[in-house]
C-alpha cells in the first residue's frame, strides 16, 4: 500500500464541497455547515503532525469532520448549554486539549468508519446520481466524484461556468431530497 501524503493548499478546491455536502447532510444548517468544514481544515492544518499516511486525505478529513459533527451536537445537547467539552486524552499527560484538533480519527477503526454504513449510503448516492438529468449527472459527477477543475468540466462541455454551478446546485438540491428520502 502506497503512503499517502497531505497537501493542504489543495483542500479547498478538492474537498470542500464534499466535506460541505456531507456536513450539511447531518447538521441541516448550511452556514453551520460551513463552519465544521472550516473546523476541519484547521484541525487537519494542526495535526498534520499525526496524518500516518494510511489513508487518503478525503479520508482523514472526513474522520476529522465526523468528530467535529458529534462535537458539535454533544455541545448543543449538553445541559450546560455552552461549555466545552474538553478532557484528558492521554494518560501519561497532564495536557488537556481539544480532543478533534489533537487527536485525529484512527481510519482503521470501526468507530469512525462504519463499512456497512459507508457502502449503504455509496450505493444510495449512486441510486440518486442515477435519477437526475444526464446533464447534471454528468456536471455533478465530473466536479464532486471526479474533482475535476471547473474550467476543464466547462471546455468539455461547452458550458460556462455560472451554468455548471447551476446545474451543480440543482443536482445538490435533487440529490439531498433523494436521499433524506432514501436514506436518512
Amino acid at each position: 500500500m502506497t503512503m499517502q501524503q497531505l497537501h493542504p493548499e489543495t483542500w479547498v478546491d478538492s474537498y470542500a464541497d464534499y466535506l460541505f455536502n456531507y456536513a450539511v447532510a447531518r447538521v441541516n444548517d448550511s452556514e453551520i455547515a460551513k463552519d465544521l468544514v472550516q473546523e476541519t481544515f484547521f484541525a487537519g492544518l494542526n495535526s498534520a503532525k499525526n496524518y500516518k499516511g494510511d489513508a487518503s486525505e478525503r479520508t482523514w478529513l472526513i474522520a476529522i469532520l465526523k468528530r467535529k459533527v458529534i462535537d458539535y451536537y454533544r455541545k448543543i445537547n449538553s445541559k450546560k448549554g455552552k461549555a466545552e467539552v474538553r478532557m484528558n486524552y492521554s494518560a501519561g499527560s497532564e495536557a488537556e486539549g481539544d480532543w478533534m484538533e489533537e487527536q485525529v480519527a484512527d481510519p482503521s477503526s470501526n468507530f469512525e468508519n462504519d463499512a456497512i454504513e459507508n457502502e449503504e449510503l455509496g450505493l444510495a448516492i449512486q441510486n440518486c446520481i442515477s435519477k437526475l438529468p444526464k446533464k447534471q449527472s454528468l456536471v455533478f459527477t465530473m466536479k464532486t466524484i471526479r474533482g475535476m477543475s471547473t474550467e476543464d468540466i466547462c471546455n468539455e462541455l461547452g458550458i460556462n461556468p455560472s451554468n455548471l454551478w447551476v446545474m451543480i446546485h440543482r443536482a445538490r438540491t435533487s440529490l439531498m431530497g433523494c436521499l433524506n428520502q432514501n436514506w436518512f
